[in-house]
C-alpha cells in the first residue's frame, strides 16, 4: 500500500492509540475497576454515582460508534450505574455501542459477545403509572430487578435485555429480540417477546417442541 493511500487513516490510528490509553485511565479515575488488556475504542458515555460500582474483567473490547463497527454507525456506547447499582463484566467480553444501565445489578459472565446497538437495563426507566411518574422522587417509583448473562452467551444486534432476566450459558439471542423472561442455557431464542426456538443439540429443521415453547 502506498504512503498516500495510508494518509486518510492517520487520524483513525491516532484516535485508536489515544482512546486505548485514555478510557482505562478514565474508568479508574471515576472509581471503576478494569482488568488488563482492555480495548475501548472511541468516546463512551460513563456515569457512576458514589454508591454504585462498575467492575470489568480482563481483555474487555468495547467499540463505540464512529463506524468502527459499521452496524453501529455513530451510536455512542454507555456504562451507567445509578443509586446503588452494580455492573460486573467478566473476562474476554466484547460489545459494540451497547448501553448498560444498572440501578440494581447487571452481571455479565466470561466470553460473552453483545452485538451492535443492544440495550441491557435492569430498570423500567419510567413507571407505568402516570400518578407515580409525577412523583419527583423517581427512585421510589421505578421498578428494577437484577440481570444475569451467563458465560459464552451471544446476543445479536439491536436486542433489548430487560429487568429480572437470566440468560443461560452458551445460549444465542437472535437479532432484534426483546428479552422479558429468563432464557435457559444451551438454546437459540429470538422474538418479541423472546422465546426458545430450539436447543443447541437439536438439528436445524427439527420441529420437536422444546421446553419454554
Amino acid at each position: 500500500m502506498s504512503f498516500l493511500s495510508r494518509v486518510p487513516r492517520i487520524p483513525v490510528v491516532l484516535r485508536l492509540w489515544f482512546y486505548r490509553r485514555y478510557n482505562p485511565w478514565r474508568l479508574r479515575v471515576s472509581g471503576c475497576k478494569i482488568g488488563a488488556g482492555s480495548n475501548i475504542i472511541n468516546s463512551i458515555y460513563l456515569f457512576r454515582e458514589p454508591e454504585a460500582s462498575i467492575e470489568i474483567g480482563d481483555n474487555f473490547t468495547f467499540t463505540s460508534g464512529d463506524g468502527f463497527n459499521p452496524l453501529c454507525r455513530n451510536i455512542r456506547g454507555a456504562l451507567c450505574a445509578r443509586g446503588k447499582g452494580r455492573i460486573k463484566i467478566g473476562n474476554n467480553v466484547g460489545m459494540s455501542s451497547t448501553a448498560v444501565w444498572a440501578t440494581d445489578s447487571i452481571e455479565i459472565g466470561n466470553r460473552v459477545n453483545v452485538g451492535a446497538n443492544c440495550y441491557i437495563m435492569d430498570n423500567d426507566a419510567h413507571n407505568l403509572s402516570a400518578a407515580e411518574r409525577r412523583d419527583t422522587n423517581l427512585s421510589k417509583c421505578i421498578a428494577h430487578a437484577p440481570i444475569v448473562i451467563e458465560d459464552e452467551v451471544f446476543i445479536g444486534m439491536n436486542c433489548i435485555i430487560l429487568k429480572g432476566v437470566t440468560i443461560g450459558a452458551r445460549s444465542v439471542i437472535g437479532a432484534g429480540s426483546v428479552v422479558t423472561k429468563s432464557i435457559p442455557a444451551d438454546c437459540v431464542a429470538a422474538g418479541n417477546p423472546c422465546r426458545v426456538i430450539r436447543r443447541m443439540d437439536e438439528k436445524q429443521g427439527d420441529n420437536t417442541p422444546s421446553n419454554g415453547d
